[in-house]
């Protein structure tokens, strides 16, 4: 028998949103795991707003917003509030009931870019490794560091000498200028709209402003265990990854650390050995010049199972800027790359903590 369409829908509805998630979505596990963070954040969030005035967003709403937009690629702020209008999913993973409003795009920024000063970004991204190693997920012992380039949010036209004048500038929208013979370089040249950026490449591509981002592995499980973002420098990545070495907590016994060829330096050598760690470099050997690194660490098993494991922080950087749309920085200066940057790797990791949960590696 045909079914009718009613004429009429009904007006009032008593279906709980909890119902209209399936049992085996995976954000289920997602959200667990980031409900324990918040609860851990409480505290902290406490200090950051005054007793009394007109209650503001709630952070913890704010921060599962903002891992809505990264683990679904949202492209914009205007379109997530857009998706939480009348996405029932996305509503039930911020907290938002069927009848609350949603946020006003300015002000869900304003009150994000709030969050992020407080350098909540980084509380969260280590409190979710707190998470991973209370399941005991971590390697204590064996790590792998990489770096990559952050394409920032500044043209190249905005690259301009540092002693030229302000009224030199080239005016108009977008002017027509010819870089044609003119030598330029991060020792006489800064970008106007994004002074912390800096004219880099890797490899065989075109020189373009960016950030250099290194991520800390753990080699058990590939989960990242810090981050850091630095001016694009020649020495960033090795500087960078001393850097996040001291950090870590130190231990009486060796440990290893896995990189490529670029960490092949005598400097980083020596200051992997003087940490207590050992360096598991690939060999940068050429006609040119040796490799810091000899045979009384090359023909050990470790080394070429830690040769084989720094491929997976590559998985990261990929994740990073394809899902959490990092390709092109939406925001400026290094402090604030490096929030964004932590907190998106903070979501990278909760992908593979879900990912170990459901395949019963870990509780």
């Amino acid at each position: 028998m045909r079914g009718r369409e009613p004429e009429q829908r009904v007006m009032f509805s008593y279906v709980n949103i909890e119902t209209r998630i399936p049992r085996d979505h995976p954000l289920r596990i997602v959200k667990k795991l980031v409900d324990a963070v918040l609860r851990q954040l409480s505290p902290r969030f406490d200090t950051m707003y005054a007793r009394g005035g007109r209650p503001s967003v709630p952070p913890e709403q704010l921060l599962r917003a903002l891992l809505i937009q990264i683990l679904y690629s949202v492209r914009s702020e205007r379109l997530l509030m857009e998706q939480l209008d009348y996405n029932l999913l996305f509503r039930w993973f911020v907290g938002l009931g069927i009848d609350d409003e949603v946020w006003v795009p300015e002000t869900f920024t304003v009150n994000r870019d709030r969050l992020l000063e407080a350098e909540v970004a980084h509380a969260f991204f280590h409190a979710v490794v707190e998470q991973a190693r209370s399941r005991k997920l971590l390697s204590d012992d064996h790590f792998t560091v990489d770096g990559t380039l952050l394409e920032a949010w500044a043209s190249q036209k905005s690259f301009r000498p540092i002693d030229e004048p302000p009224d030199a500038k080239p005016g108009g929208r977008n002017p027509e200028v010819n870089f044609r013979g003119e030598k330029r370089g991060n020792a006489t040249h800064r970008s106007t709209t994004d002074p912390d950026a800096r004219l880099a490449k890797k490899g065989n591509t075109a020189a373009k402003l960016a950030y250099t981002a290194s991520a800390l592995m753990e080699n058990r499980h590939g989960l990242i265990v810090d981050t850091e973002v630095e001016h694009a420098t020649g020495t960033a990545e090795c500087d960078s990854a001393l850097a996040m070495l001291d950090r870590l907590p130190k231990k009486k016994r060796r440990r290893t650390l896995g990189a490529d060829k670029l960490y092949d330096t005598k400097d980083f050598v020596r200051g992997c050995r003087e940490q207590g760690f050992t360096p598991h470099v690939a060999q940068n050997i050429n006609d040119q010049r040796g490799s810091a690194i000899d045979s009384r660490t090359t023909r050990h098993a470790g080394y070429a199972v830690s040769q084989r494991k720094r491929k997976l922080v590559e998985q990261g950087f990929g994740w990073d800027k394809t899902v959490g749309l990092l390709d092109k920085l939406r925001h400026r200066g290094k402090k604030l790359v490096g929030w964004v940057y932590a907190f998106t790797s903070a979501a990278y990791n909760l992908v593979r903590l879900r990912t170990l949960i459901a395949a019963g590696v870990c509780p």
